[in-house]
């Protein structure tokens, strides 16, 4: 499929998902006819999500209720360090906005061995994929305030899009269940000292995920939100 190696048995795609029923039978598909292993964690939805996800072949842990894209994520990355074999660990977005060839070529990046985490940027392409004016300008100004992403290089602290080592699997400990989520792994590999590098992906801005996507308040709760959690110790 598009020139990609297919099955990877050693790495675990973890979906968290939240009233997708729309489309993620379709993503889930997709990311099965690559990777032998994709878990949807289904975050407390009401219309499928979750049965649409295991018909299409993803393994499936739910929560009883939702209670945030950062819990989904810890849930799922809990259940896929502990299956054998399991070595690297993508988180990918439900939405349809992220795309199989850019966490392929994430992979082949961590398998160079120098690095623990790769994390998608928006900003390193000039052509494609880049966000609307106003969510590019938030996003910005987040990892501006990202006293740890600056530190570390980062030019999109807010990517859902992230492949990491079994070290990251096993430390990975978010306790902020919401999207700011993305500060604290900011947080846990500065405090780690894992080593982490950028890759430039594509994120596919249509309709649905724009339909589905965060308000601008959101947004900019995000960035006060990382402003402050930069200065409270963990």
């Amino acid at each position: 499929m598009w020139g990609i190696e297919t099955h990877y048995p050693g790495v675990w795609i973890v979906v968290p998902a939240f009233n997708e029923a729309a489309v993620v039978g379709e993503v889930i598909a997709d990311l099965r006819s690559v990777f032998d292993h994709v878990v949807c964690v289904d975050d407390g939805s009401t219309d499928g999500t979750g049965e649409i996800a295991l018909r299409a072949g993803a393994h499936l842990v739910g929560h009883p209720i939702n209670v945030g894209q950062g819990a989904a994520i810890q849930t799922g990355v809990e259940y896929a360090r502990k299956q054998p074999g399991a070595e690297v660990f993508a988180t990918f977005d439900a939405d349809g906005q992220h795309r199989i060839k850019d966490v392929a070529a994430m992979i082949d990046r961590l398998s160079a061995g120098d690095v623990d985490v790769v994390i998608g940027t928006r900003f390193g392409r000039h052509a494609g994929g880049r966000p609307p004016l106003l969510k590019r300008i938030v996003l910005r100004t987040a990892a501006r305030f990202s006293r740890r992403g600056r530190r570390l290089g980062l030019t999109d602290t807010n990517n859902g899009l992230r492949v990491f080592n079994k070290t990251v699997a096993d430390g990975l400990d978010l306790t902020m269940n919401g999207m700011s989520h993305a500060n604290e792994f900011v947080m846990l590999i500065a405090e780690n000292n894992w080593r982490v590098v950028e890759e430039p992906v594509e994120v596919l801005y249509t309709e649905y995920s724009k339909s589905k996507g965060q308000p601008l308040l959101n947004g900019v709760n995000i960035v006060f939100d990382g402003f402050l959690r930069g200065r409270i110790p963990r």
